[in-house]
Protein backbone atom coordinates (compact mmCIF):
# COMPACT_ATOMS: atom_id res chain seq x y z
CA UNK A 1 0.00 0.00 0.00
CA UNK A 2 1.04 2.99 -1.14
CA UNK A 3 0.38 6.59 -0.07
CA UNK A 4 0.34 10.15 -1.62
CA UNK A 5 2.52 12.61 0.93
CA UNK A 6 -0.01 15.80 -0.67
CA UNK A 7 -3.19 14.46 -0.43
CA UNK A 8 -2.65 10.79 2.03
CA UNK A 9 -4.94 8.96 -0.03
CA UNK A 10 -4.07 5.33 -0.79
CA UNK A 11 -2.54 4.80 -4.25
CA UNK A 12 -1.21 1.78 -6.48
CA UNK A 13 1.38 2.04 -8.90
CA UNK A 14 2.99 -0.10 -11.16
CA UNK A 15 6.09 -1.61 -12.46
CA UNK A 16 6.27 1.69 -14.76
CA UNK A 17 6.55 4.30 -12.07
CA UNK A 18 9.09 7.24 -13.21
CA UNK A 19 9.98 10.83 -12.43
CA UNK A 20 7.17 11.93 -14.38
CA UNK A 21 4.59 10.18 -12.39
CA UNK A 22 1.67 12.22 -10.74
CA UNK A 23 -1.31 11.15 -8.25
CA UNK A 24 -4.48 10.37 -9.44
CA UNK A 25 -6.21 11.86 -7.11
CA UNK A 26 -4.14 14.99 -5.97
CA UNK A 27 -1.76 15.66 -9.74
CA UNK A 28 0.59 15.99 -6.91
CA UNK A 29 4.41 14.31 -8.36
CA UNK A 30 4.99 11.30 -6.72
CA UNK A 31 8.88 10.87 -7.14
CA UNK A 32 9.48 13.02 -4.66
CA UNK A 33 11.82 13.05 -1.23
CA UNK A 34 8.54 12.98 0.74
CA UNK A 35 7.46 9.74 -0.55
CA UNK A 36 10.83 7.94 -0.30
CA UNK A 37 11.20 5.23 2.18
CA UNK A 38 14.90 7.29 2.72
CA UNK A 39 13.14 10.78 3.87
CA UNK A 40 13.81 11.40 7.47
CA UNK A 41 13.20 15.03 9.13
CA UNK A 42 16.37 14.11 11.60
CA UNK A 43 18.68 12.92 9.16
CA UNK A 44 21.45 14.92 7.48
CA UNK A 45 19.79 16.57 4.34
CA UNK A 46 16.66 14.72 5.29
CA UNK A 47 17.75 11.62 3.46
CA UNK A 48 19.08 8.15 5.28
CA UNK A 49 21.02 7.05 2.13
CA UNK A 50 24.23 8.68 2.50
CA UNK A 51 24.99 8.65 -0.97
CA UNK A 52 21.94 10.75 -2.32
CA UNK A 53 22.92 14.04 -3.68
CA UNK A 54 21.30 17.03 -1.95
CA UNK A 55 17.73 17.83 -2.99
CA UNK A 56 16.50 21.41 -2.46
CA UNK A 57 12.91 20.53 -3.04
CA UNK A 58 11.53 18.02 -1.02
CA UNK A 59 7.75 18.45 -2.49
CA UNK A 60 8.55 18.28 -6.34
CA UNK A 61 10.10 15.33 -8.63
CA UNK A 62 13.87 14.92 -9.06
CA UNK A 63 16.00 13.12 -10.56
CA UNK A 64 17.24 11.05 -7.45
CA UNK A 65 18.88 7.68 -8.44
CA UNK A 66 18.18 6.10 -4.85
CA UNK A 67 13.77 6.76 -5.11
CA UNK A 68 12.38 3.98 -3.47
CA UNK A 69 8.68 4.46 -2.31
CA UNK A 70 7.65 4.04 1.32
CA UNK A 71 5.35 1.61 1.90
CA UNK A 72 2.40 2.05 4.82
CA UNK A 73 -0.08 4.12 5.71
CA UNK A 74 1.82 7.17 6.15
CA UNK A 75 4.67 8.27 8.19
CA UNK A 76 3.87 9.48 11.76
CA UNK A 77 7.13 11.61 12.94
CA UNK A 78 5.75 10.45 16.30
CA UNK A 79 6.20 7.06 15.55
CA UNK A 80 9.37 7.37 13.92
CA UNK A 81 11.05 9.38 17.30
CA UNK A 82 9.68 6.04 19.30
CA UNK A 83 11.19 3.58 16.91
CA UNK A 84 14.15 5.97 17.57
CA UNK A 85 14.05 6.04 21.07
CA UNK A 86 13.78 2.16 21.32
CA UNK A 87 16.45 1.64 19.57
CA UNK A 88 19.19 4.08 21.31
CA UNK A 89 17.97 2.57 24.48
CA UNK A 90 18.23 -1.10 23.44
CA UNK A 91 21.86 0.09 22.38
CA UNK A 92 22.97 1.55 25.69
CA UNK A 93 21.29 -1.72 27.73
CA UNK A 94 23.81 -3.73 29.20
Amino acid sequence: MYTCAHCRKEISIDKFFTRKSVCPKCSADLHICLNCRFYAETAHNKCREPKAEFQRSRDRANFCDYFVFAEGPGRSSAAEKEDTLKKLNDLFKK
